[in-house]
């Protein structure tokens, strides 16, 4: 079993930055791969970006392409989501996300094995 505790979202005015953190723990093997969902009121669970167990292959949603980036320390067990210009429409809770299988990508919900409580991140006009 793997948990999923992100860290780091909060209240921010349209242009801002935040980064979101989330470590993982339990029984990891290689090849894991982590990212991000995110869902907004009223709407379904968005994909945002994952990254393969190296750290080189991510691929993000294009919503958010250009303006995120994830990252991931594998020493740590931890991936990072670098949010810059922000705006209204990414207020949203973002959930961390995880998937055993290395071979096919984590673009949405029903693909994700493992599932963080989420952390809400809220961006003023």
């Amino acid at each position: 079993q793997v948990r999923l505790q992100e860290s780091g979202g909060g209240l921010v005015q349209a242009g801002g930055s935040l980064r979101l953190s989330c470590a993982a723990s339990g029984r990891i093997f290689a090849g894991f791969q982590m990212g991000w969902f995110r869902r907004a009121p009223g709407k379904e669970r968005e994909f945002v970006a994952a990254v393969n167990w190296s750290g080189v292959g991510t691929y993000y949603g294009n919503a958010v392409k250009g303006r995120f980036t994830i990252s991931r320390e594998n020493a740590q067990n931890t991936v990072f989501l670098e949010m810059n210009s922000l705006q209204p429409e990414d207020t949203a809770v973002y959930y961390c996300a995880g998937r055993i299988d290395r071979l096919v990508r984590m673009t949405t919900p029903r693909m994700v094995d493992y599932w963080g409580q989420g952390t809400q991140v809220t961006v003023s006009s």
